[in-house]
């Protein structure tokens, strides 16, 4: 068994450097908003492809994807194929209408479309909601970091805070994406080292492997029951259980919430250089990006391969439970693989995180200056001005997220992690709903949106109590649906309810030109 050391350490260090020297190097291009947000319009599609494939995949494609499919099986894979049709849909029908606009924000065409409020809504919304995300993200990989590295736990928050940061508040965007597709490749690599590694170890190599994960159902899409057992998973529609067709509707509905509505990705809409190149772009992380989920999955699988033949009472405890198997990774990257490879792995449990913060962190400066700072609170100001404002709200962006972290080391963690997702629920509620009302249909205005707005958060409360406080409602007003389907519910609710309020109510977009804002209306 192998330890970390000095070579580890070494190229551990010289991939940080490299990512600082490259927001110190385009630092210099930052002369106003237009390039610090958008990089000037001027990327290729390949280039903004493969950093959304970087910003797409987290800590959640490193650790989780293997550590299901090792404890479980690969349905976690399932809403995966969802990516492919929602980004179909939004690059045939709701990316012309972005680069037809010219925007740097996804919550400016919510004005265009409904009114300055649901702007603000929106924006508010995605603020809040990333800087939980900031926080949560940076716990979760310093807590790795600390696991593999034995630093100690607050040095490692701050180090890596500090750091995503201060390459990201100087190098904007730019610095952001190219990051982003140096991370996405050493993420991709680290993956393939690890399961390389496992190959040249186990006596039947690669097709071991196989043999006992299909004699061992572990390349299935079932869910294994507590006594081992597997339950196979039906195709059927259903809101009680989860069924095979359930999860593609659920990764549907994430991905087009992602495609239609998320500034990070919106953001790269608006960086590419013309519409052809953001629609490649779109065609080039789906298409790397489930390669690379699908290879972390059978990295799962490979792990449950290789501690079946050489158990060990870490393995077993997390096979059984007894062990949290998000541990699975780090403990074999530390314990198994050899110097110089545990460095390149470690740098690729980093890249998933930091792919994530600094695109989160330079969306909220964008959020935050053109949707609200520049538009409601000191318009008129010199571009000077604003990208001041953007470097404040990015450093302040940071200190958040380093001091959320902080908070997350000494507190219940798992207990602030819960409350920050039900805030992200609550907040986020019906966004898809809200963006496909805009988009595909000619009707509402902002009553007819808040008046969505107000119910899917009823809805949502609903949903959160009942699940979490049961005492405190009566049997019948418990959720008679499964929680997984909580988001694509309250995104149909919003719509319903949009679209329902009307055709009740006149709306004041009556005789409102919608040139460029529908698929109905497009030009």
């Amino acid at each position: 068994m192998m330890k970390v050391t000095y070579l580890d350490y070494l190229l551990f260090g010289g991939y940080m450097l490299a990512m600082l020297l490259m927001g110190l190097y385009f630092s210099r291009k930052n002369t106003d908003t237009e390039q610090y947000f958008v990089g000037g319009r001027s990327f290729s599609g390949w280039i903004v492809g493969l950093s959304l494939v970087g910003t797409s995949i987290s800590s959640v494609t490193f650790l989780a994807f293997p550590a299901d499919a090792f404890k479980s099986t690969w349905l976690r894979f399932l809403p995966t194929f969802g990516l492919p049709i929602a980004a179909l849909i939004a690059a045939i029908f709701v990316l012309p209408i972005y680069r037809r606009l010219n925007l740097t924000s996804a919550y400016e065409y919510l004005e265009h479309r409904f009114g300055p409020s649901i702007r603000v809504y929106g924006a508010v919304a995605f603020i809040v909601g990333q800087v939980f995300r900031l926080s949560i993200i940076l716990y979760l990989v310093s807590l790795l970091m600390h696991e593999m590295t034995g630093w100690n736990l607050t040095l490692c928050i701050f180090l890596l805070g500090v750091f995503v940061a201060f390459y990201t508040i100087v190098g904007g965007i730019d610095a952001v994406i190219w990051t982003d597709v140096i991370q996405t490749v050493v993420l991709a690599l680290g993956g393939l080292l690890c399961v390389a590694v496992i190959i040249l170890k186990l006596p039947g190599g690669l097709g071991e492997i196989l043999s006992v994960g299909f004699a061992d159902h572990k390349l299935s899409f079932g869910e294994m029951q507590l006594d081992g057992s597997l339950k196979h998973v039906g195709w059927g529609l259903s809101l009680g259980s989860k069924t095979g067709t359930m999860m593609l509707m659920l990764g549907v509905v994430a991905y087009l919430t992602e495609y239609l509505g998320n500034q990070n990705t919106v953001q790269r809409y608006a960086a590419s250089r013309s519409t052809s190149e953001a629609r490649k772009a779109m065609f080039v992380c789906t298409a790397a990006s489930i390669p690379i989920w699908a290879f972390y999955m059978f990295l799962g699988t490979a792990l449950y391969v290789f501690f079946k033949a050489y158990p060990t009472p870490e393995s077993i405890g997390m096979l059984t439970g007894e062990l949290k198997p998000e541990q699975i990774m780090p403990y074999y990257i530390i314990n198994y693989l050899p110097s110089g490879v545990t460095g390149l792995v470690i740098s690729a449990a980093m890249a998933a995180a930091m792919s994530s913060l600094d695109s989160s962190i330079n969306a909220i400066s964008a959020v935050g200056v053109t949707d609200i700072y520049k538009r409601h609170l000191a318009t008129g100001k010199s571009d000077r001005h604003y990208l001041k404002a953007a470097w404040v709200l990015a450093t302040l962006s940071g200190v958040i997220m380093v001091a959320g972290a902080l908070i997350l080391a000494v507190v219940n963690a798992e207990t602030l992690q819960h409350v920050a997702s039900v805030i992200g629920s609550l907040l986020g509620a019906g966004l898809l709903g809200m963006y496909l009302l805009g988009f595909f249909t000619r009707r509402g205005d902002a009553r007819a949106v808040w008046s969505g707005i107000i119910c899917t958060l009823v809805f949502t409360s609903w949903t959160v109590i009942s699940a979490q406080a049961p005492d405190f409602m009566p049997e019948w007003l418990t959720i008679p649906f499964d929680l997984y389907y909580t988001g694509m519910i309250g995104n149909l609710v919003m719509f319903v309810v949009g679209y329902g309020v009307s055709l009740l109510i006149p709306s004041k977009n009556e005789g409102r030109n919608l040139d460029s804002l529908t698929v109905w209306t497009g030009k």
